[in-house]
Formats: C-alpha cells, structure tokens, sequence
C-alpha cells in the first residue's frame, strides 16, 4: 500500500465520508457525549480503538472464515451450494461481528472501570452503547461485504482507525460548541439536543467543502 492511498483513507474517513457527518451514524454517543471535552476525548478514544480492532479481527474473519468459498461453511453448516452460502454469510457476518465488536468494548470497560474510573462513571449507558454503535458495525461492514472493492488488511485497519479518528474530531468541535451555548440565551425551545442537531446540519454543510479532495 502507497503513501497515496494511505492519505486519501484518511482524507476520506476524516472529511468527506466522515462517519457522524457524512453518514449521520453513531449519533446516539455523538450527541450523549459531546457536552464536554473530557467525555468527548474519552468517548472517542474508545470508539477508536474499537473500531480499528474491530476492523482488524473481522476482516481476518470475513477473508478466512466466511468467504463464500470456505471450507467452514461447507464443513460445519453443509453449504453446498453457492446460494446457501451466500445466504450464511449474510446471516453469520452480522451476528459475528457483533459478537467481536461486544468483547472488544467490554474489554475497554473493563479497562476504564480499573484504571479511570471517573471517566468511566461519566460515560455511564453510552459505554456499553458501542456495541450497537452503528459507526462501528458500519465501519466492519464496508471494509468487507459492503467494500467497493478489497482494500486489504492494511487498508481496513487504516480505514477504521481514520474513522474512530473523524469520530473524535467532530466530538471534540461539537463538544467546543454546545460548550459555548451554555454561555449564550438560545431559546428554550431549542435547548438541549434541539441546538445539537441544529450545529451538526451545520458542521455537515461546512464538511461539505471538503468533498472534492478525494474520491
């Protein structure tokens, strides 16, 4: 994989195609978390780490375990034909990435209850949310079954650790700015997530001017 390449991941996945902005996934931690900087680095390290995890242990699974061709298919399920196993990797990709996507964010859980536990009182259900985190299982999903075409082990770990990286940027922007609303009259009717979303349409738009510096 070339410098070039590398680059345009990462433009792609911080910018253009970004996650929250351009795909509107994983609001719910997005919105939940985004009221402080603290809780918006914390939230977005862990998505980080678990969607580069992630992305690497279910591309190792969809290229060697669920391929349509493989063995394990054949052997275990008695996939004999093309149609039956395609219909099996449709039904075991989710409920298997799923699974890698829960034991990595109970790992984190784990992690910050032991050794950061004011962080970890502070993202409270949002935690565990990751799980069903769409951004994550989007993420696993476009790097194999969903991919225009096969980028690789390299490039979907790079592509999932540059999307928890979009992640955490536009938490720490709209963190800086519902920070900033605290200090303003807004109306009541469009306090609260009202004005969130309200700031996120317009992130979008701006994100927007970034669209021509990859395809």
């Amino acid at each position: 994989m070339n410098l070039e390449l590398i680059i345009q991941i990462a433009i792609l996945n911080l910018f253009v195609q970004n996650f929250v902005i351009a795909r509107f996934l994983g609001l719910c931690p997005f919105i939940g978390q985004s009221d402080d900087k603290k809780k918006a680095i914390g939230m977005g390290v862990a998505v980080t780490f678990v969607m580069t995890m992630a992305s690497l242990v279910t591309y190792v699974l969809f290229a060697y375990v669920l391929r349509q061709n493989s063995w394990f298919l054949v052997t275990f399920f008695g996939a004999d034909s093309a149609i039956t196993r395609g219909g099996l990797v449709e039904v075991l990709k989710t409920a298997s990435y799923i699974l890698v996507i829960a034991a990595l964010v109970q790992f984190v859980e784990m992690f910050l209850r032991r050794h950061v536990p004011a962080l970890y009182r502070s993202m409270g259900i949002y935690l565990a949310l990751i799980t069903t985190n769409c951004a994550v299982l989007g993420v696993a999903l476009l790097n194999t079954t969903d991919a225009p075409r096969d980028i690789g082990l390299l490039g979907a770990v790079l592509q999932g650790f540059f999307a928890g990286l979009g992640f955490t940027l536009v938490m720490l922007l709209m963190a800086g700015i519902r920070e900033r609303l605290q200090y303003l009259n807004v109306p009541r009717c469009f306090r609260g997530a009202p004005i969130a979303f309200l700031c996120t349409g317009l992130m979008a738009l701006a994100f927007l001017g970034f669209a021509g510096m990859a395809t």
